[in-house]
């Protein structure tokens, strides 16, 4: 186990060598001038020339990158041109934001998505599992982005019983913390939730199918047990590979999210950098969030081990 995880590691590290570069390197291919944006049009050349040398981007991009990348191996991730901040503590001010949604979002899909899927997969043909099937294939087909446009207008604007928009933190109001997030994270957790529910009720149902259920049924073992011990076990491996992209999907979907309810989380800072040019903003909220995913898949990876000996093996 220790060689499968320390193979899967060393992988990890090239898929982040890999996202920096490329990241890099996008940010300044696009067009404009992240001194003159900041600036403005009023700007003359001697300001540009003074912020371009503060700011380092006079020098070649290979030292650009070496001193992005040696910054991070210290702790260091520079310094906003749009927000004049170090990074870092733009994203210490804003993840904590952003987790308030995903993470809730993360677990609701996970848990009632796999039990909606067991429950659709030993109910099947039945009219509870044609509801639920139904309601998946509505969650997996509808924008999330018009599901939220059509709670603000009416639990919000109508009703008055939710925030339209705004964060509370914890600390000063834990029941208008509550209140804030319901529509955020319901949204969030919707198509998420039906991909998980039509997942695990197609792995159930071949699962089932298989002669080891039926031997085990044969052996007069309760039906639960069957089910969650034996059924759902070995049903595990696509619902695991599921959770690796659902990660990657609610990091990128907060972005939307974040816009619609007004909160001032990464993906905000994320969509107001690449607008404005901000290379370090960019560079280094793409870094982490790569770390954070390629973190969840060796994690998935290290549980497919667990779950399946045989593919330590391989």
């Amino acid at each position: 186990m220790g060689k499968y995880v320390l193979k899967r590691l060393g992988q990890s590290l090239i898929v982040v060598f890999i996202v920096t570069v490329i990241v890099f390197g996008l940010m300044h291919m696009l067009p404009g001038d992240p001194v003159q944006i900041y600036l403005g049009d009023t700007a003359t050349e001697e300001q540009v020339e003074y912020y371009t040398k503060m700011f380092g981007l006079d020098q070649p991009l290979y030292v650009q990158y070496l001193r992005w990348i040696g910054g991070l191996f210290k702790g260091e991730m520079g310094r906003s041109i749009t927000y004049s901040l170090d990074v870092k503590e733009l994203l210490l001010r804003r993840v904590g934001c952003t987790l308030s949604v995903t993470f809730p979002a993360f677990v609701l899909a996970l848990i009632i998505g796999v039990c909606l899927g067991v429950v659709t997969a030993t109910h099947r043909g039945k009219p509870l599992d044609s509801l639920l099937t139904s309601i998946a294939n509505i969650g997996i087909a509808t924008p999330t982005f018009w599901i939220g446009m059509i709670l603000v207008y009416f639990f919000g604007l109508k009703l008055k019983w939710l925030p339209v928009q705004g964060y509370v933190p914890f600390a000063e109001s834990p029941s208008g913390f509550l209140k804030c997030l319901v529509m955020p994270v319901f949204v969030l957790t919707l198509g998420h939730l039906s991909s998980n529910t039509r997942q695990t009720r197609s792995s159930m149902l071949e699962v089932v199918s298989q002669d080891f259920i039926r031997t085990a049924r044969a052996k007069g073992l309760n039906e639960n047990t069957v089910i969650y011990k034996h059924a759902l076990r070995n049903a595990l491996i696509p619902i695991v590979t599921m959770m690796g992209g659902a990660v990657g999907g609610l990091i990128g979907g907060t972005v939307a999210i974040e816009k619609l309810f007004n909160i001032s989380g990464v993906g905000s800072l994320m969509l107001t950098a690449i607008i404005n040019k901000d290379y370090m903003v960019v560079q280094n909220v793409t870094f982490v969030i790569a770390v954070v995913v390629v973190l969840c898949n060796l994690l998935i990876d290290i549980l497919y081990g667990y779950i399946d000996p045989r593919i330590r093996v391989e």
